[in-house]
């Protein structure tokens, strides 16, 4: 008795190297029987197909350069996919620190300058420690003050242009955090406010040794002490005048 085609064949169609006994191949081959231009209209999905071109124990030239432009185009989608997330990030990020800083021009006052500033990198920014160091020679009865001659012998190191990043010493987190959260601290970022003088300094702390490193981003935390740096010594001035 002669095999009769498949019934999802149509007449005078016959399945490929004989007759398939899965269902879903036998829909796929009467498929593209029916419709031979498919490839010709989707050729994008040639570049994941694998049509093995062997002769004996030898592969083809053709078979190693497709084999190579689809390795080629796996990982150039993982680079795209990690640029997007990085993307996404820097826009969440973006919009935390446009919203602090709007926040922080709407201020009134120093000590509704420091509350929010803590509370939106500790809150929005999800920062376990964060610390607001203001220099001074008198104390200010908002936020916290110490001396510029003070804050150069304990992190005088650290002080300057660019923003750093990485595991502190013993003696530089307990002044920034005190001795308590210090020993806590496994990585931190600190940048300087400066403008037209020093006017303090402005360090955020993880857990984790290395969460904080070198080749971090402090782009968004440099945009958050520059309008600091502005606001701080105007509203410092009408705190004195109170006085």
């Amino acid at each position: 008795m002669i095999d009769q085609p498949p019934a999802s064949l149509s007449p005078g169609e016959t399945p490929i190297n004989g007759v398939s006994h899965d269902p879903e191949a036998e829909a796929v081959i009467a498929y593209l029987l029916r419709h031979p231009e498919f490839f010709a209209e989707h050729d994008e999905l040639l570049v994941s197909m694998r049509i093995p071109h062997q002769r004996g124990d030898s592969v083809s030239l053709v078979e190693r350069q497709l084999k190579l432009l689809r390795e080629r185009n796996i990982e150039m989608r993982h680079r795209l996919s990690q640029l997007m997330d990085v993307a996404r990030d820097n826009d969440r990020l973006f919009e935390k620190t446009r919203r602090l800083n709007l926040a922080l021009m709407d201020a009134g006052s120093l000590d509704e300058l420091v509350i929010t500033v803590e509370d939106s990198l500790r809150h929005d920014f999800q920062v376990p420690f964060v610390s607001l160091v203001l220099f001074g020679d008198n104390n200010m009865p908002v936020g916290r003050w110490t001396s510029s001659s003070e804050a150069q012998v304990a992190i005088g190191g650290l002080m300057g242009e660019k923003a750093v990043c990485g595991a502190l010493r013993e003696h530089e987190l307990a002044f920034l955090f005190g001795a308590e959260q210090g020993r806590q601290v496994g990585s931190t970022a600190l940048v300087t406010l400066n403008h037209q003088g020093l006017l303090g300094v402005l360090a955020i702390g993880s857990r984790d040794p290395k969460h904080y490193k070198s080749s971090v981003g402090t782009l968004f935390l440099s945009y958050i002490a520059d309008v600091l740096s502005r606001l701080l010594p105007r509203l410092t001035q009408s705190l004195r005048s109170v006085r």
